[in-house]
Protein backbone atom coordinates (compact mmCIF):
# COMPACT_ATOMS: atom_id res chain seq x y z
CA UNK A 1 0.00 0.00 0.00
CA UNK A 2 2.73 2.48 0.83
CA UNK A 3 4.40 1.98 -2.30
CA UNK A 4 1.37 2.56 -4.49
CA UNK A 5 1.14 5.61 -2.36
CA UNK A 6 4.56 6.35 -3.08
CA UNK A 7 4.46 5.44 -6.99
CA UNK A 8 1.21 7.79 -7.07
CA UNK A 9 2.70 10.65 -5.44
CA UNK A 10 5.29 10.48 -8.00
CA UNK A 11 3.22 10.25 -11.00
CA UNK A 12 1.44 13.44 -9.33
CA UNK A 13 4.84 14.96 -9.26
CA UNK A 14 5.88 14.38 -12.63
CA UNK A 15 2.61 14.94 -14.37
CA UNK A 16 2.94 18.58 -12.38
CA UNK A 17 6.77 19.12 -13.64
CA UNK A 18 5.43 18.39 -17.43
CA UNK A 19 3.12 20.35 -17.61
CA UNK A 20 4.87 23.29 -15.84
CA UNK A 21 7.73 22.70 -18.32
CA UNK A 22 5.21 22.85 -21.12
CA UNK A 23 3.44 26.07 -20.10
CA UNK A 24 6.80 27.62 -20.20
CA UNK A 25 7.83 26.39 -23.61
CA UNK A 26 4.13 27.01 -25.65
CA UNK A 27 3.41 30.33 -26.74
CA UNK A 28 1.64 32.96 -24.70
CA UNK A 29 2.37 35.33 -21.50
CA UNK A 30 -0.08 34.22 -18.06
CA UNK A 31 0.58 37.75 -16.50
CA UNK A 32 -1.19 39.16 -19.76
CA UNK A 33 -4.09 36.71 -20.07
CA UNK A 34 -4.41 38.15 -16.08
CA UNK A 35 -4.08 41.27 -16.69
CA UNK A 36 -6.78 41.46 -19.23
CA UNK A 37 -6.64 42.34 -23.71
CA UNK A 38 -6.30 46.15 -23.02
CA UNK A 39 -3.64 46.29 -20.30
CA UNK A 40 -0.86 48.27 -20.34
CA UNK A 41 2.52 47.26 -20.07
CA UNK A 42 3.19 48.48 -16.84
CA UNK A 43 0.03 46.35 -15.73
CA UNK A 44 0.69 43.53 -17.11
CA UNK A 45 4.67 43.79 -15.15
CA UNK A 46 2.70 44.43 -12.20
CA UNK A 47 0.76 41.21 -12.85
CA UNK A 48 3.85 39.35 -13.18
CA UNK A 49 4.94 40.58 -10.16
CA UNK A 50 1.94 39.49 -8.32
CA UNK A 51 1.48 36.01 -9.94
CA UNK A 52 5.66 35.41 -9.06
CA UNK A 53 6.30 35.50 -12.53
CA UNK A 54 8.72 37.11 -12.28
CA UNK A 55 11.28 34.97 -10.02
CA UNK A 56 12.92 31.86 -11.12
CA UNK A 57 11.19 28.92 -12.55
CA UNK A 58 12.89 26.15 -10.46
CA UNK A 59 11.61 28.80 -7.22
CA UNK A 60 8.55 29.13 -8.79
CA UNK A 61 7.87 24.97 -9.30
CA UNK A 62 9.29 24.70 -5.55
CA UNK A 63 6.67 27.26 -4.77
CA UNK A 64 3.45 25.65 -6.21
CA UNK A 65 4.61 22.58 -4.92
CA UNK A 66 4.88 23.89 -1.02
CA UNK A 67 1.38 25.16 -2.41
CA UNK A 68 -0.42 22.66 -2.97
CA UNK A 69 1.23 20.59 -0.19
CA UNK A 70 -0.66 24.12 2.03
CA UNK A 71 -4.02 23.99 0.19
CA UNK A 72 -2.66 27.21 -1.46
CA UNK A 73 -3.24 26.05 -5.01
CA UNK A 74 -3.04 29.41 -7.02
CA UNK A 75 -5.72 31.87 -8.72
CA UNK A 76 -7.44 30.86 -11.83
CA UNK A 77 -6.80 32.67 -15.40
CA UNK A 78 -10.24 32.99 -15.67
CA UNK A 79 -12.33 34.15 -12.67
CA UNK A 80 -9.47 35.14 -10.57
CA UNK A 81 -10.37 33.14 -7.89
CA UNK A 82 -8.36 30.58 -5.28
CA UNK A 83 -8.27 27.32 -7.85
CA UNK A 84 -10.16 25.53 -4.44
CA UNK A 85 -13.06 27.94 -4.58
CA UNK A 86 -13.93 27.17 -7.97
CA UNK A 87 -13.34 23.78 -7.69
CA UNK A 88 -15.26 23.93 -4.13
CA UNK A 89 -18.35 25.57 -6.13
CA UNK A 90 -18.53 23.68 -8.97
CA UNK A 91 -17.56 20.05 -7.50
CA UNK A 92 -21.79 19.45 -6.48
CA UNK A 93 -23.14 19.99 -9.72
CA UNK A 94 -20.34 18.10 -11.10
CA UNK A 95 -20.81 15.51 -8.79
CA UNK A 96 -24.78 15.44 -9.35
CA UNK A 97 -24.49 14.68 -12.99
CA UNK A 98 -21.79 11.88 -12.79
CA UNK A 99 -23.97 10.32 -10.40
CA UNK A 100 -26.98 10.40 -12.49
CA UNK A 101 -25.38 9.55 -15.87
CA UNK A 102 -23.61 6.40 -13.89
CA UNK A 103 -26.78 5.34 -12.08
CA UNK A 104 -28.39 5.56 -15.56
CA UNK A 105 -25.62 3.81 -17.25
CA UNK A 106 -26.31 0.80 -14.99
CA UNK A 107 -30.02 0.52 -15.04
CA UNK A 108 -29.70 0.53 -19.12
CA UNK A 109 -26.49 -1.61 -19.81
CA UNK A 110 -26.60 -4.29 -17.10
CA UNK A 111 -30.05 -5.89 -18.55
CA UNK A 112 -28.45 -5.12 -22.10
CA UNK A 113 -25.26 -6.54 -21.45
CA UNK A 114 -27.36 -9.89 -20.28
CA UNK A 115 -29.83 -10.18 -22.98
CA UNK A 116 -26.35 -9.74 -25.69
CA UNK A 117 -24.42 -12.68 -23.63
CA UNK A 118 -27.85 -14.96 -22.89
CA UNK A 119 -27.88 -14.91 -26.79
CA UNK A 120 -24.62 -14.86 -28.35
CA UNK A 121 -24.41 -13.80 -31.76
CA UNK A 122 -28.18 -13.09 -32.02
CA UNK A 123 -30.15 -9.82 -34.06
CA UNK A 124 -30.56 -8.55 -30.39
CA UNK A 125 -26.30 -9.11 -29.20
CA UNK A 126 -25.37 -7.28 -32.89
CA UNK A 127 -27.35 -4.81 -31.82
CA UNK A 128 -26.66 -4.39 -28.38
CA UNK A 129 -22.73 -4.35 -29.70
CA UNK A 130 -22.97 -2.08 -32.00
CA UNK A 131 -25.10 0.12 -30.14
CA UNK A 132 -22.20 -0.25 -27.37
CA UNK A 133 -19.33 0.69 -29.61
CA UNK A 134 -21.15 3.30 -31.13
CA UNK A 135 -21.58 4.84 -27.04
CA UNK A 136 -17.81 4.49 -27.04
CA UNK A 137 -16.57 6.10 -29.91
CA UNK A 138 -19.11 8.96 -30.72
CA UNK A 139 -17.75 12.64 -29.77
CA UNK A 140 -19.64 13.90 -26.51
CA UNK A 141 -20.19 17.42 -27.75
CA UNK A 142 -21.59 15.88 -31.17
CA UNK A 143 -24.30 13.98 -29.40
CA UNK A 144 -25.06 16.91 -26.85
CA UNK A 145 -25.04 19.10 -29.70
CA UNK A 146 -27.68 16.67 -31.68
CA UNK A 147 -29.92 16.03 -28.83
CA UNK A 148 -30.31 19.69 -27.89
CA UNK A 149 -31.21 20.41 -31.76
CA UNK A 150 -33.80 17.38 -31.38
CA UNK A 151 -35.24 17.36 -28.07
CA UNK A 152 -34.81 21.24 -27.40
CA UNK A 153 -34.85 22.85 -30.91
CA UNK A 154 -37.52 21.34 -32.41
CA UNK A 155 -39.44 19.25 -30.11
CA UNK A 156 -39.35 21.99 -27.02
CA UNK A 157 -39.68 19.04 -24.41
CA UNK A 158 -36.08 19.43 -22.31
CA UNK A 159 -34.15 22.44 -21.31
CA UNK A 160 -31.33 23.11 -23.82
CA UNK A 161 -28.74 24.57 -21.06
CA UNK A 162 -28.40 25.83 -17.02
CA UNK A 163 -29.26 23.49 -14.30
CA UNK A 164 -32.30 24.96 -13.36
CA UNK A 165 -35.20 27.39 -13.89
CA UNK A 166 -33.88 30.49 -13.29
CA UNK A 167 -37.23 32.05 -12.92
CA UNK A 168 -38.19 29.74 -10.31
CA UNK A 169 -35.42 31.52 -7.94
CA UNK A 170 -38.22 34.43 -7.51
CA UNK A 171 -41.09 32.43 -7.21
CA UNK A 172 -39.74 29.19 -5.24
CA UNK A 173 -36.19 30.35 -4.42
CA UNK A 174 -34.03 26.93 -3.39
CA UNK A 175 -32.62 26.78 0.43
CA UNK A 176 -28.71 25.88 0.13
CA UNK A 177 -28.32 23.30 2.75
CA UNK A 178 -25.48 21.19 1.51
CA UNK A 179 -24.38 22.27 -1.92
CA UNK A 180 -26.22 19.68 -4.15
CA UNK A 181 -28.98 21.66 -5.71
CA UNK A 182 -31.20 18.33 -6.49
CA UNK A 183 -30.74 17.18 -2.85
CA UNK A 184 -31.50 21.08 -1.34
CA UNK A 185 -34.56 21.13 -2.87
CA UNK A 186 -35.59 17.31 -2.38
CA UNK A 187 -34.95 17.88 1.75
CA UNK A 188 -36.82 21.21 1.72
CA UNK A 189 -39.83 20.00 -0.43
CA UNK A 190 -39.54 22.54 -3.30
CA UNK A 191 -40.95 20.04 -5.92
CA UNK A 192 -40.78 23.04 -8.37
CA UNK A 193 -37.43 23.78 -8.33
CA UNK A 194 -36.47 19.77 -8.19
CA UNK A 195 -38.90 19.17 -11.18
CA UNK A 196 -36.68 21.87 -12.98
CA UNK A 197 -33.53 20.51 -11.79
CA UNK A 198 -34.61 16.74 -12.81
CA UNK A 199 -35.28 18.22 -16.33
CA UNK A 200 -32.12 19.80 -16.74
CA UNK A 201 -30.35 17.02 -15.45
CA UNK A 202 -32.09 14.62 -18.52
CA UNK A 203 -29.83 15.50 -21.46
CA UNK A 204 -26.13 16.39 -19.61
CA UNK A 205 -27.35 12.75 -17.69
CA UNK A 206 -27.85 10.77 -21.72
CA UNK A 207 -24.88 12.37 -22.80
CA UNK A 208 -22.39 11.58 -19.62
CA UNK A 209 -23.95 8.14 -19.52
CA UNK A 210 -23.84 7.14 -23.44
CA UNK A 211 -19.45 6.13 -22.91
CA UNK A 212 -20.13 4.30 -19.41
CA UNK A 213 -23.16 2.49 -20.95
CA UNK A 214 -21.30 0.88 -23.53
CA UNK A 215 -18.54 0.42 -21.84
CA UNK A 216 -20.23 -1.52 -19.13
CA UNK A 217 -22.41 -3.56 -21.22
CA UNK A 218 -19.92 -4.96 -23.19
CA UNK A 219 -17.85 -5.40 -20.26
CA UNK A 220 -21.19 -7.67 -18.40
CA UNK A 221 -20.75 -9.50 -21.99
CA UNK A 222 -18.14 -10.38 -21.73
CA UNK A 223 -17.57 -11.36 -18.36
CA UNK A 224 -21.04 -13.21 -17.88
CA UNK A 225 -20.11 -15.27 -20.97
CA UNK A 226 -16.63 -16.27 -19.09
CA UNK A 227 -18.64 -17.51 -16.33
CA UNK A 228 -22.09 -19.60 -17.61
CA UNK A 229 -18.93 -22.03 -19.11
CA UNK A 230 -17.55 -22.59 -15.12
CA UNK A 231 -18.00 -25.91 -13.65
CA UNK A 232 -20.02 -24.69 -10.74
CA UNK A 233 -22.37 -22.17 -12.87
CA UNK A 234 -22.82 -25.79 -14.92
CA UNK A 235 -24.17 -27.17 -11.89
CA UNK A 236 -26.39 -24.65 -10.88
CA UNK A 237 -28.20 -25.29 -14.56
CA UNK A 238 -28.01 -29.29 -14.16
CA UNK A 239 -30.58 -28.38 -11.04
CA UNK A 240 -32.91 -27.21 -12.72
CA UNK A 241 -32.68 -23.37 -12.53
CA UNK A 242 -33.95 -21.63 -15.29
CA UNK A 243 -31.66 -20.03 -17.73
CA UNK A 244 -32.83 -16.40 -16.46
CA UNK A 245 -32.09 -17.07 -13.31
CA UNK A 246 -28.66 -18.92 -14.04
CA UNK A 247 -27.78 -15.74 -16.16
CA UNK A 248 -29.22 -12.87 -13.94
CA UNK A 249 -29.17 -14.24 -10.48
CA UNK A 250 -25.70 -16.34 -10.50
CA UNK A 251 -23.31 -16.00 -13.60
CA UNK A 252 -23.87 -11.94 -13.07
CA UNK A 253 -22.98 -12.32 -9.51
CA UNK A 254 -19.83 -14.32 -10.44
CA UNK A 255 -18.76 -11.41 -13.08
CA UNK A 256 -19.89 -8.35 -11.02
CA UNK A 257 -16.36 -7.98 -9.12
CA UNK A 258 -14.49 -7.03 -12.65
CA UNK A 259 -17.95 -4.93 -13.27
CA UNK A 260 -17.67 -2.77 -10.48
CA UNK A 261 -14.04 -2.14 -10.94
CA UNK A 262 -14.98 -0.58 -14.43
CA UNK A 263 -17.37 0.90 -12.77
CA UNK A 264 -15.31 2.40 -11.01
CA UNK A 265 -12.88 3.94 -12.77
CA UNK A 266 -15.14 5.25 -15.30
CA UNK A 267 -16.75 7.22 -12.43
CA UNK A 268 -13.37 9.06 -11.74
CA UNK A 269 -13.07 9.05 -16.02
CA UNK A 270 -16.18 10.83 -16.60
CA UNK A 271 -16.05 12.75 -13.33
CA UNK A 272 -12.66 14.49 -14.58
CA UNK A 273 -14.12 14.94 -18.29
CA UNK A 274 -17.22 16.44 -17.29
CA UNK A 275 -16.24 18.67 -14.86
CA UNK A 276 -18.14 22.09 -14.90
Amino acid sequence: MARRVALAALVVAGVIIATFVIARVIPGDPAATWAGPHASAAQVAAARRFLGLDRPPLVQLLAYFGGILTGNWGLSLHTHQPVLSDIGTAAPASLELVTAALVLALIVAVPLGLVSARWPGGLADQAIRAGSILGVSMPIFWMALILQLVFSQRLHVLPAAGEYSPGLLFSHPLTQRTGFSLIDAAISGNWPMLGSILAHLVLPAIVVAAYPAGLIARMVRAQVLDTVTETHVQMIRALGFSERAVYSRFAMKLAWNPVAAAVALVFGYSLVNTFL
